[in-house]
């Protein structure tokens, strides 16, 4: 009796042990060398020499223990820090902080990369010491960078080469005026380290086909933050912005949406003052309405908890121009509960950002 009971509760223990999600992590080190794009006319003096600089990053490899994993294709997730020189005295150095996806194609080989995150710049636009760069109005800046590589992994025993591009963006979306950001574009070089072994690393686990859709749900969210107009020397002001929309999940990975938006953007207020005294070949009455009120339509990617967010909007109220009639808003959503999420969002006009929005919503 005693030897059934002892297989049973080896039996059991396996069974368990099965069920325990297995953590492969891997290593890479990026060094890269390229130029700064002039997407505006005005960054011209800024672009003086090739930034170089490295990425380094940490990821965490996955396999399909989670359903979402299998239904993209087993990709990473991790974080990333780069140092970029931008071999201009007036722009100085960034250093930044990043979370990361890595997403694969062609058997593994081809990895592009997504890391959206925060960088700091040594050399901050200041009236007094600093007035050339109208880049980086401010210490703290957004980023985001993509990466797509060609890796060769395990050459050396766990060492691989990889090499490819990169689009790194600084900006801080007018947080702080000026804010024309910049935009590298590089050329990378480097080595990516296994810290599991290949032979204890768990086989993929084969995607379940199932269909998944939800009943149409009704979402209110509220977003804030500061920003400023472009005239420096007008102040920051805080923002609110009340967002109300309908959205219908029709897969695991998509979400349709459509929706109005209230925006209410006191930095607006001051520019619609300012130029009626102090510009006059604009027209601005002065007596404008500042707020305005957007119709838009989106969508959803979700990765298990998180969501990557794309939503294209138009005024239908809009009695001042500023920066045209269509706006975007992207970003990162991450579900606390079935019912109540967060949203970190960069609301622009084209290639001109207006605020980074920080949002809290519901879903009942």
């Amino acid at each position: 009796m005693k030897y059934k009971l002892l297989f049973l509760l080896v039996c059991s223990f396996s069974a368990f042990s099965q069920e325990i999600e297995q953590k492969p992590y891997s290593l890479d080190a990026n060094f890269f060398y390229g130029t700064i794009l002039q997407h505006n006319k005005d960054l011209a003096h800024l672009i003086t020499g090739h930034p170089t600089g490295v990425i380094l990053s940490y990821n965490r490899r996955t396999y399909g223990f989670n359903d979402w994993e299998a239904r993209y294709n087993y990709p990473d997730y991790g974080f990333s820090f780069i140092a970029q020189d931008q071999k201009n005295e007036f722009l100085g150095e960034n250093y930044g902080l990043y979370g990361h996806f890595n997403f694969y194609a062609l058997n593994r080989k081809l990895m592009l990369r997504v890391g959206q995150g925060v960088a700091v710049t040594t050399k901050p636009f200041d009236i007094d010491k600093n007035f050339r760069n109208n880049a980086y109005g401010s210490t703290l800046l957004s980023s985001t960078y993509i990466m797509m590589n060609y890796k060769q992994p395990n050459i050396i025993d766990k060492i691989g080469l990889q090499t490819g591009i990169s689009l790194i963006h600084y900006s801080n979306a007018n947080v702080k005026s000026p804010n024309a950001s910049t935009n590298s574009f590089t050329f990378n070089l480097g080595l990516n380290y296994q810290l599991s072994d290949e032979e204890a690393f768990p086989g993929y686990i084969p995607k379940v086909k199932s269909r998944y859709s939800e009943p149409i749900k009704w979402n209110l969210v509220l977003r804030s933050g500061v920003n400023e107009s472009d005239y420096i020397g007008l102040g920051q002001q805080p923002f609110l912005i009340v967002s109300s929309f309908i959205d219908k999940r029709v897969s695991h990975k998509s979400t349709l949406q459509l929706g109005v938006d209230l925006f209410l953007s006191p930095f607006l207020k001051d520019q619609i003052e300012y130029e009626s005294i102090a510009l006059k070949q604009y027209n601005t009455q002065g007596d404008e309405d500042w707020k305005r009120v957007g119709v838009f339509a989106g969508h959803e990617l979700r990765l298990n908890k998180n969501a990557f967010v794309t939503q294209l909007g138009y005024y239908a109220y809009y009695d001042y121009d500023f920066e045209g009639r269509v706006y975007f808003r992207g970003g990162l959503k991450r579900y606390f509960t079935p019912k109540i999420f967060g949203a970190v969002t960069l609301k622009s006009h084209g290639a001109k950002a207006e605020a980074v929005e920080f949002g809290i919503g519901i879903r009942p």
